[in-house]
C-alpha cells in the first residue's frame, strides 16, 4: 500500500480493540499531502516506514516499529519522528474535526427550528455518542421526539437531562408538559413546581402550569396562573384563549367571550380566536354569529379543517344538509382517514336515504376504531332499512358487548329478533331494556352520555370535546386517522452495483467477518439490505457477465440475485436452489455459505407469496385489531390463508448453520408473524436485537406485534427505540397507537 494512496483515500486505525481493524474515511488537505510527500522524499525514509506508518502513529505497535528503526541511522530517525508527530497531529485534528460537536449541535437545533424532527434526532444521536454527559443533547432530542408524538421517548430523554443536571429548569419544565400529556397531572405539577422553584422569574412556567391545571380540570387555579402570566405578557393572545376556555368551563360565558374578543383584537389574523368564539356562540344557539365566525376563520386559513368541521355541525343543526355535507367532504379531502368526520357524514347519508354510501362510511369508521359503539348501533339501523336483519342483529350484539347497559340497543335488538321470528329471545331483550331504563331512572342519573337513556337520539352528529387548550386541530384528529401499518420488509443479499468496503464511524453498522468475507469474494458489489438499490444498465450488464462466467455456487447465487432484481422470480428460485445444491460435498467456509443461499431463497419464497396476494387484492399487513369489525359486510368473502412453511424451513436451516446472524432471526420473526405465530415472532425479533442491539427494524416490527397482542406499553417503547435508531415510519404509528387515549 503506497503512502500517497493511503493519504488520499483511507487509513487504518485501531478504533476499538474489541472490534479489530476498521476502515474509516478521513479527509486530508491536499496541500498537507503534498508537503508530507516532499518531506518523506527529502529525508529518504518514505520506503522504510511506508507499510508500518499507521500502526506506529495510531496503534502504538512499538515492537514492529523498532525493527524498522534499527535499519535507519539516528539522524534519519529524528527527522522521521518530527514528520510522524506532524502527521499524528494532522490526523488527530482532522479526525476530531469530522465530529465537531458544535456542528452537530447547530445542525440539530436548525432541524428543530425547521420542523425536521427526525433529522434533528439523527444529529442529536451522534452527539449522545460523543458526549454522554451533555444534558442539552438529551433535552433537545426529547423535544424532537415530543413533536413526533413519541412521548415515552421524550420522557426518557428529559429524565436523562435532569439526572445529569439536577438543577436543569428546562428539563423539569418539559418533562412536566410530557407528564401532562400522559394524564399524570400530579407528576406534571410536581415538575412544574420544581422548575418554578429553580427559576421563579420564568413567566412561561406559569403558562404551562395553567394549561396543566386546565387539563386536570382545576379551572380556578388555571385562571390564577393565566392571570399572573397576562400581567407580565398582556399581548399574548394564547393566554386569553386559554383563560377564556377556563372561564367557559367555570360557566362564566361573559368572561369567556370577553377573553376571546381580546385574543381576536390582539391577533386578527389568527383563525383560532374566531373558531373558539364561534363554538361558544353555537353552544348558545346563536348559529348566525357562529357561522359568521367560522366563515372568517376559513377566509383566514382555507386549509383549517377544524373550522370546516365545526361549520358542518352548525349547518346540520339548521338542517342545511347539503352545506354540511360539503364541509365534511372538505375535511375528508385533507384528512381522508378522519373517523369522526366519516361517522358524521355517514349519518347524513343515512338521513338522505343514501344507505350504501352511509354503510361505506361507517365501515371505514369501524376499521379505524373497532370499539365505536355508536357506529355499530347506527349501522344496524341502516341494515334494518335495507332488510338485512342478520347483519343488523350482529351489530346490535357487538354494541351490547361493548356497552352492556345500552338499553336502546336491547330495545332495537328485541325488534330485530321479532322480525326474525325469535319471539322468546325478543321478549327477553325487551324486558332487559325496560329493567335498564328503570335502574337508570331510579338512580336519577344526570349524565347525558348514559346509554341507558332510551329517550336520547343516538343518530345525531358527534362533535369534538371542548379541548380548547389545544391549538392544532390535527392533534385532535390524530386518534382518528387511518394509518397504513406494515411490517418492515425481509432482509436479503442484494446487488449494490459497486464494491465498497469503507465503514463509517458512529454509524453503528453491523459487522460480521463471515458476511464481509463472502461479500469480498464475490466479483460484484452485494450487501444485506431490505430495500434494493437502483442499478444502472452498465452495472447490470457487469453483473450478468460475471454471473454467467462460471457455474460455481457463488456464480449461481449471482445469477439468482440478477434474476431476482429483474423480477424473474421463478428463474431466481431455480438458481438459488442450484446454488444450495452446489454446496454439497464442499468443505470449509464455502459450505457455510449455503446459509446465505438459503436465507435469500426463503426471502424470495415469501416475496412470491406477497406478489401473488397483491394480485388477488389481498395484501397481507399486520392489522392492529383482530376483532373482525366489518364481518357483517364481508362475511361472504373468502380470505385465503397463505402457507409460509417452505420459507420458514429455509430460514430455520440458515439459522442452524449460522446462529449469529441477526438478519436471519429478523426474517424468521416476519415469517412467524405472517403465519399468525406471534409468540415465536416476538422471540425471533428479540434474538435479532440481542445479536444487533441497533437494529431499528427489529424494534419496529416487535413493537407492532406487541401492540397487536394488546401489550401497548412494551410495544410503544419498542417503537420509540426504533424511531431513535432511524426508522422514521415509527412516529406515525406512535401518534396513532401510543398517545394516551388512543386505546
Amino acid at each position: 500500500m503506497r503512502f500517497i494512496g493511503w493519504c488520499s483515500r483511507t487509513i487504518e486505525v485501531c478504533a476499538n480493540p474489541s472490534y479489530g481493524w476498521t476502515r474509516y474515511r478521513i479527509a486530508v488537505n491536499a496541500r498537507i499531502i503534498s508537503l508530507l510527500t516532499d518531506i518523506f522524499e527529502l529525508f529518504g525514509c518514505m520506503r522504510a516506514i511506508n507499510d508500518y506508518l499507521c500502526k506506529l502513529a495510531f496503534c502504538g505497535q512499538r515492537k514492529q516499529a523498532a525493527k524498522i528503526v534499527k535499519k535507519i541511522d539516528m539522524h534519519r530517525i529524528l527527522k522521521c519522528l518530527v514528520v510522524l508527530l506532524l502527521l499524528f497531529g494532522v490526523g488527530v485534528r482532522e479526525s476530531y474535526a469530522q465530529y465537531d460537536k458544535d456542528v452537530f449541535f447547530m445542525r440539530g437545533r436548525s432541524a428543530l427550528a425547521d420542523g425536521k424532527y427526525a433529522l434533528a434526532i439523527d444529529n442529536f444521536n451522534v452527539l449522545a455518542q460523543l458526549d454522554t454527559a451533555d444534558y442539552w443533547t438529551f433535552f433537545f432530542r426529547g423535544i424532537a421526539k415530543y413533536n413526533l408524538g413519541d412521548l415515552r421517548g421524550a420522557k426518557r430523554d428529559f429524565d436523562r437531562s435532569v439526572n445529569i443536571n439536577p438543577v436543569f429548569t428546562s428539563g423539569y419544565h418539559y418533562r412536566g408538559i410530557t407528564e401532562s400529556r400522559f394524564g399524570n397531572y400530579d407528576k406534571a405539577l410536581d415538575d412544574l413546581e420544581t422548575a418554578i422553584g429553580l427559576r421563579p422569574g420564568d413567566i412561561g412556567l406559569y403558562f404551562s402550569r395553567g394549561v396543566t391545571y386546565f387539563l386536570s380540570q382545576q379551572f380556578e387555579s388555571a385562571v390564577g396562573d393565566f392571570d399572573r402570566y397576562i400581567r407580565k405578557e398582556p399581548k399574548d393572545p394564547s393566554a386569553y384563549l386559554n383563560r377564556g376556555a377556563s372561564y367557559l368551563f367555570l360557566g362564566d360565558t361573559l368572561k369567556a367571550v370577553s377573553d376571546y374578543n381580546k385574543a381576536i383584537k390582539l391577533d386578527r389574523f389568527d383563525p383560532e380566536g374566531y373558531i373558539r368564539r364561534g363554538r361558544l356562540y353555537a353552544s348558545q344557539g346563536d348559529y348566525a354569529n357562529a357561522i359568521a365566525d367560522m366563515d372568517k376563520a376559513i377566509e383566514l386559513d382555507t386549509t383549517n379543517t377544524f373550522a370546516y368541521f365545526n361549520r358542518a355541525l352548525m349547518y346540520y343543526e339548521q338542517e342545511k344538509y347539503n352545506e354540511a355535507m360539503a364541509d365534511l367532504n372538505q375535511v375528508l379531502k385533507d384528512e381522508p382517514g378522519n373517523a369522526l368526520t366519516l361517522y358524521n357524514r355517514g349519518l347524513i347519508h343515512a338521513q338522505l336515504g343514501a344507505y350504501e354510501e352511509a354503510l361505506e362510511d361507517l365501515d371505514r369508521v369501524l376499521n379505524i376504531n373497532p370499539e365505536n359503539v355508536l357506529a355499530y348501533f347506527n349501522r344496524a339501523s341502516i341494515f334494518i332499512e335495507l332488510g338485512q336483519y342478520r347483519n343488523a342483529l350482529e351489530d346490535y350484539d357487538r354494541a351490547i358487548e361493548l356497552y352492556p347497559d345500552f338499553a336502546k340497543a336491547y330495545m332495537n335488538r328485541s325488534y330485530v329478533k321479532s322480525l326474525l321470528g325469535d319471539m322468546k329471545s325478543s321478549k327477553k331483550d325487551y324486558d332487559t331494556a325496560q329493567r335498564k331504563v328503570r335502574e337508570y331512572r331510579e338512580k336519577n342519573v344526570t349524565d347525558a352520555g348514559s346509554f341507558a337513556d332510551t329517550t336520547k337520539k343516538y343518530s345525531s352528529l358527534l362533535s369534538l370535546d371542548a379541548e380548547f387548550a389545544k391549538k392544532d386541530f390535527n392533534d385532535e384528529l390524530l386518534q382518528n386517522r387511518d394509518i397504513d401499518v406494515k411490517l418492515r420488509p425481509l432482509y436479503k443479499f442484494v446487488l449494490t452495483g459497486e464494491k465498497d468496503d469503507t465503514r463509517y464511524a458512529l454509524t453503528r453498522g453491523y459487522e460480521n467477518p463471515l458476511i464481509s468475507r463472502f461479500e469480498q469474494e464475490l466479483p460484484v458489489g452485494v450487501s444485506i439490505m431490505n430495500e434494493a438499490p437502483v442499478l444502472t444498465d452498465k452495472q447490470l450488464a457487469e453483473v450478468e457477465t460475471r454471473a454467467w462466467s462460471s457455474s460455481t455456487p457463488q456464480s449461481l447465487f449471482l445469477r439468482a440475485l440478477y434474476e431476482n432484481h429483474m423480477k424473474h422470480f421463478n428463474s431466481a428460485l431455480n438458481y438459488y436452489t442450484s446454488a444450495v445444491d452446489g454446496t454439497e460435498g464442499q468443505e470449509g467456509v464455502e459450505k457455510v455459505y449455503k446459509a446465505f443461499y438459503l436465507m435469500n431463497r426463503g426471502t424470495l419464497r415469501a416475496e412470491m407469496i406477497e406478489f401473488l396476494s397483491s394480485i388477488e387484492s389481498n395484501v397481507q399487513v399486520l392489522s392492529m385489531d383482530d376483532s373482525g369489525t366489518t364481518r357483517a359486510r364481508v362475511k361472504d368473502q373468502v380470505t385465503r390463508q397463505y402457507d409460509y412453511t417452505d420459507a420458514l424451513d429455509d430460514m430455520k436451516a440458515a439459522a442452524e448453520m449460522v446462529p449469529d446472524i441477526p438478519y436471519v432471526y429478523f426474517n424468521l420473526g416476519n415469517l412467524y408473524c405472517l403465519s399468525a405465530e406471534h409468540i415465536n415472532s416476538i422471540e425471533n425479533y428479540t434474538k435479532a436485537i440481542e445479536l444487533y442491539p441497533y437494529m431499528g427494524d427489529a424494534y419496529f416490527n416487535r413493537g407492532l406485534v406487541l401492540i397487536y397482542l394488546k401489550d401497548k406499553e412494551k410495544g410503544c417503547i419498542d417503537l420509540s427505540r426504533a424511531g431513535e435508531l432511524g426508522v422514521r415510519d415509527a412516529y406515525s404509528i406512535i401518534k396513532k397507537y401510543c398517545e394516551e387515549g388512543n386505546d
